[in-house]
Order: C-alpha cells, then sequence, then structure tokens
C-alpha cells in the first residue's frame, strides 16, 4: 500500500489511472462501516490534516467516498476543518454563494462542455486546492475529467521542441470580452463585469483588474474587453517533483469568439499545434462517475479539470483554497 492511516481505507473508483507511480485518484472511504457519518469524517480529517494535504500533492486529486455528506453546510464543515485560506473565484463562470465558503460550479449550460483548466490561471493569485462536492450526481454524462499537466508539458515538449521553446521565451497573451454588466447563465462563460469584479464602479473596476494583472478596454455595449500578459506557458511548483505543468488556458481561449490566446509580442500561435495540445490533453484526461455525497480535492498546481456535457439534474458545489 502506497500509505499508512487507520482512519482512512482506500477503494476504487472506474476510471482511476496510474500515473507515474500515483494512483489519480486516490480514493478514501471509512475503515469501518459504522464511521461513515460526518462527524467520523470530521474527526478522522482533523486527527491527520497534514497527512491528508500530502495525499493531495503526491496524487494530485483526492476522492472522498461512502461518507454521509449532505449539503452545502456539510461541506462547508468539511472545507473549514482544514484551516486553509479562502480565495474568492475571479473569471467568467457564472456562479451562485450557496453558504460561507460554498459556491456553485459554473452554471453554464449543462449541454457544453467545459474546457480544462488550471482554476484561475491567469489571475496573478490562483488557489492551491480546488474541492468540489457532488450533491445531486447526473443521471448521465457531467463527469469532472481531469489531466495531470506535466504529462501535457512532456509530450508537447517532445513533440513541438521549437513551438515550445518560443512560447516559454516570449510569453503568452490573452484577451477576454465580457459583454456585459449582468451575468448571462446561458453561457458558460457569461459573466458580467460587475459581478466579476465586485463593484458597479468602472474605475474601481479598472483598478481591482490592475491589481490581478489585467488592463481593460471599455465597449460601446457597455461590456468590457480584459487584456492579459505576458503569462507563462508553464510553471513548476515546489513540492511537485520538479515536474513543469502545462499552466496555461491556450486550447480553451485560442480562436474563440469572445477570447484570443497568442504569444505575447502578437506572433499567432499555428493552428495546427493549438489542435494536437487539445488532443493531448483529451488523451490524458481521467475521469469517474460522481456518486452522491462525493468530496473531491485537486492539488489545482498539477491539474487541469473541465465538464463533461450533462443531463439534469447535476450539483456539484466548489470551495477554491489558498
Amino acid at each position: 500500500m502506497e500509505f499508512s492511516c487507520k482512519d482512512f481505507k482506500v477503494g476504487k473508483c472506474e476510471g482511476e489511472k496510474v500515473v507515474d507511480g500515483e494512483t489519480m485518484p486516490l480514493v478514501l472511504e471509512p475503515p469501518v462501516p459504522n464511521k461513515s457519518d460526518l462527524e467520523s469524517l470530521l474527526l478522522a480529517l482533523e486527527n491527520n490534516k497534514d497527512w491528508f494535504e500530502q495525499m493531495i500533492i503526491k496524487n494530485s486529486a483526492v476522492l472522498l467516498r461512502g461518507y454521509d455528506v449532505k449539503n452545502a453546510e456539510d461541506f462547508n464543515e468539511i472545507v473549514e476543518t482544514f484551516g486553509w485560506e479562502d480565495i474568492r473565484y475571479v473569471g467568467p463562470a457564472p456562479r451562485t454563494h450557496i453558504y460561507k465558503r460554498v459556491w456553485t460550479a459554473n452554471e453554464g449550460p449543462l449541454s457544453e462542455f467545459i474546457y480544462y483548466h488550471h482554476e484561475m490561471v491567469l489571475i496573478k493569485e490562483y488557489p492551491k486546492k480546488v474541492i468540489l462536492f457532488c450533491e445531486i450526481p447526473p443521471p448521465e454524462g457531467g463527469e469532472t475529467p481531469f489531466v495531470p499537466s506535466f504529462k501535457v508539458t512532456e509530450r508537447m515538449m517532445k513533440e513541438f521542441p521549437e513551438e515550445v521553446k518560443e512560447m516559454e521565451e516570449k510569453g503568452l497573451k490573452y484577451s477576454f470580452t465580457a459583454r456585459s454588466t449582468q451575468n448571462d447563465n446561458s453561457s458558460m462563460r457569461g459573466r458580467g463585469w460587475e459581478d466579476a469584479f465586485g463593484t458597479s464602479d468602472r474605475k474601481e473596476a479598472e483598478k481591482r483588474a490592475k491589481a490581478l494583472g489585467m488592463d481593460m478596454e471599455w465597449l460601446p455595449d457597455g461590456g468590457v474587453k480584459t487584456i492579459l500578459g505576458p503569462r507563462s506557458l508553464t510553471k513548476v511548483f515546489e513540492g511537485r517533483k520538479g515536474r513543469k505543468m502545462w499552466f496555461n488556458t491556450v486550447v480553451g481561449m485560442y480562436g474563440k469568439e469572445i477570447s484570443s490566446a497568442m504569444i505575447a509580442d502578437g506572433t499567432e500561435i499555428p493552428e495546427h499545434v493549438v489542435k494536437r495540445c487539445e488532443e493531448i490533453i483529451e488523451e490524458e484526461s481521467i475521469q469517474f462517475k460522481w456518486e452522491k455525497g462525493d468530496v473531491l480535492f485537486f492539488d489545482n498546481y498539477a491539474l487541469l479539470h473541465g465538464r463533461r456535457p450533462s443531463l439534469p439534474p447535476r450539483k456539484v458545489l466548489v470551495a477554491t483554497c489558498k
């Protein structure tokens, strides 16, 4: 067994993979059936906080399964057990605050695929951990696939060494347009700028955007175009075996109607490079079927994640932590 902790039993889930010697996700279950209640789980987490955090770093994804976690209040208690600092979400996804540190995940249409990304990858301060709770599992689809980021870097460097070198040396530049002041839940990127920046005052929005590393251009229709760059193509984070993470959102923003991705000096990224990267990311993806009460911990430094199209209902809640 790859670790030892008497308060958890290692389980399995359909779709798990062994990557570089580590199981993703690492499934942790109650050690005995009568320890599946929330109180027992909170005690186990409290007694093993440091160990549990090391498991998140070691395996990149840890799935708590088989516990009686019912709602946002229960989920919030789990999140707060660790004492990790909260970080406010900044990005285009429409979300609703539910309870204390708990929010809805992207409220865009369930019929749409949310592309793989590191959470808040373009912002100067991004979460270290993303924690998801499944309150209502979808009847079909709706998985949250994830990708070991270093595997993408390895394969892209092997297939496109010159292109990767250029992007590494020059950096990347992105743009994104928020078309309205109000949220539009008919789009997975329909968050209005007022909600995104927490203010209706343009000057204050510009100030907050600047603090996050963004420039803004106001549009005649009341929307705003944000410009971000230069940004890194990859990053190496302490404690993760020196792995070079594919810490960007080139594929997700390249050539879209409301977004763009290019080399920081304005040079276009070759389309075939982006297309092949998209294929590699999908080939390296890992996914499992959500079950009611699942709580999933992601190392946001190490994993890209997305959302498969789904039939309703689906209710997955999220918390993000420094």
